[in-house]
This record gives C-alpha cells, structure tokens and sequence, in this order.
C-alpha cells in the first residue's frame, strides 16, 4: 500500500473474521456458547492443561510448563503466568490462588 493509498481512507474490501485463532492473536473474552477453539494454539494447550485431570486442583506455572513439555526456567515459567493471568482476565480460566490456576469449567475446593 502506497502513502497516497493510506491518507485515502479505507479500502472498500472490508473482511470479517473466520473464527479461527492464528498465532500471537488477542485473547477473546469468553461468551456464552464461546467455544475455546476460538483462542490462539498457545492458550488453547494452556488451557487445554488445565482442564486435564493434572489440572483440576489447580496448577502453578512450573508445573504448567513442565506439562507442556517446556523448561521450568524462569523466562518461560513467567511468559505461562503472564498467559494465565490473560485467560483469567477474559473469563477462560480462573486463579483459585495466589498464583494457582485452574480451567474455568473446573469448580474450586
């Protein structure tokens, strides 16, 4: 697109979302109906993690790492909780403590 194309305004062409996550997209907040394969591939495993039986009591972000099968250091351990905390802030999930999370559907004890 041309500096000329840009000042014009908006193009004509306007595309409407097909539902399917890529990569590196925002994380919808969660809906009535919402199905969780409208979140992009890396929140999708998180949550798919917590909603396993390993998940169920809750998880910290070491153990979530460790179940995704990444290294419990902690550059990925804080890169899992800033997701984590993102998910709990749209409704996916929920934080049952400090620092613990678990799946949304999942009923905290």
């Amino acid at each position: 697109m041309t500096v000329a194309e840009v000042l014009a305004g908006p193009s004509s062409v306007v595309t409407e979302p097909t539902g399917s996550a890529v990569a590196g997209s925002a994380v919808p907040r969660r809906e009535m109906g919402m199905a969780a394969t409208t979140l992009a591939p890396d929140y999708l495993r998180i949550l798919s993690v917590l909603e396993s039986e390993a998940g169920q009591e809750g998880m910290r972000c070491q153990q979530l790492a460790v179940a995704l099968g990444l290294e419990a250091i902690p550059a990925k351990v804080e890169g899992l909780r800033s997701k984590a905390k993102r998910l709990v802030e749209r409704g996916w999930a929920l934080q049952v403590r400090p620092g613990v999370f678990t799946a949304h559907a999942v009923t905290a004890v």
